[in-house]
């Protein structure tokens, strides 16, 4: 079981780096390390485990952040319609996004970054994200607002980018160019 014992924080070089893709056919290490990162982020949004365990919630988690420089996320998460979006993904790729921005209007938080960091992180409204999913075959997600800003967030990790490097420096609250604000609970 994932905890966050096994999250690496911001200032480790894992995150800095340029994760490699996962070879086809997909490992079994490899299956079961992306299942155990979506069982982590199922484990952490159950109030009773997260706290027996001392877990923080997310929705997405990236192999990076588990110290592991391969292209695999997972998320657990329901977009603002109630769309539940709980996969594992190797090789997840933006094949296409919108001119249109959006962000958060509270900002973005990460399990790899223990601290909180003002500002709006601008990202695409819509994204097309091609993939595999757990058992290896092919999926197409075309994902907005909500949704594509969590898969942005996971993909950056994988190319490695946190959150606050979209930031703009000198002025974090200024809404970015071309953007809506998507509010989230």
């Amino acid at each position: 079981m994932i905890t966050m014992n096994d999250i690496v924080r911001e200032g480790n070089p894992v995150l800095e780096q340029i994760a490699e893709p996962i070879e086809i056919p997909i490992s079994d290490q490899d299956k079961n390390t992306l299942e155990k990162m979506l069982q982590y982020l199922k484990n952490s949004q159950d109030e009773a485990i997260a706290e027996e365990y001392n877990l923080r919630p997310g929705v997405g988690l990236a192999a990076p952040q588990i110290g592991i420089s391969k292209r695999m996320i997972a998320v657990h998460f329901e977009d603002l319609d109630g769309q539940l979006y709980s996969e594992g993904l190797f090789n997840p790729k933006i094949m296409s996004h919108s001119v249109e921005k959006t962000f958060l209007s509270n900002g973005e938080g990460c399990l790899s970054v223990d601290r909180e960091v003002p500002g709006y992180v601008p990202r695409y409204a819509k994204i097309t994200v091609k993939a595999l999913n757990r058992k290896g075959e092919p999926i197409k997600w075309r994902l907005r607002g909500y949704a594509a800003i969590v898969l942005q967030h996971e993909i950056d990790h994988l190319n490695g980018v946190m959150f606050y490097d979209h930031i703009n420096k000198t002025n974090p609250f200024q809404p970015p160019e071309n953007a809506k604000a998507c509010d989230i609970d």
